[in-house]
């Protein structure tokens, strides 16, 4: 018998693919949580699913998604960057990616992880919505505007609330999956 699933990646395999494996299991890692705040800024005005199908391009193009190697990008990288056909190239995005890892950094120095600034904001404990129907899940939320704000007041660029709520459901910190889905009660 076939699973359910989230109605959100039904028919797209790559979706189908990042929904059972990825998609709101929680996330502590700080190198996997920089590469999710790369893909949401970018995504930011686009669709998840181009996102995704440009996620190897984005992997290659940014090092691996090396905050270290990206705070340091000069201008020349930059140009580089902005002629890669294979992302996304937006100027504002490309250069708040580079201001967003410096500033990661500086997270982690104070905090000691970016992992442990992060989930202070669901006090280290997956938020669990009863969404039936994915369309019904909220868009953003208190603790994504929390954020989202704390973020800003940083420096951070492109971490509007609802940017922040799509990054708090693919790193775990909701669990937005159907509550007939499969994987609702695995994450």
């Amino acid at each position: 018998m076939k699973k359910h699933k989230c109605g959100w990646c039904v028919g797209d395999d790559l979706y189908e693919a990042y929904h059972d494996k990825e998609w709101g299991k929680p996330v502590y890692d700080d190198a996997t949580l920089f590469e999710f705040l790369i893909l949401e800024t970018f995504q930011a005005g686009l669709s998840w699913i181009t996102i995704l199908r440009k996620r190897n391009n984005f992997f290659d193009a940014f090092d691996q998604f090396d905050y270290k190697k990206i705070a340091n990008y000069n201008e020349d990288k930059k140009s580089k960057l902005l002629q890669n056909a294979g992302i996304i190239r937006n100027k504002l995005k490309v250069n708040a990616t580079i201001t967003n890892a410096q500033l990661f950094m500086d997270i982690q120095k104070e905090f000691g992880s970016f992992s442990t600034y992060l989930w202070a904001f669901v006090n280290n404990t997956p938020i669990k919505n009863k969404v039936a129907y994915y369309k019904n899940a909220p868009a953003n939320t208190p603790v994504s505007d929390a954020l989202s704000k704390d973020l800003k007041k940083r420096g951070f660029k492109f971490v509007g609330s609802t940017v922040m709520y799509a990054f708090m459901q693919a790193v775990g910190m909701v669990n937005d999956h159907e509550v007939d889905c499969f994987r609702y009660n695995e994450v």
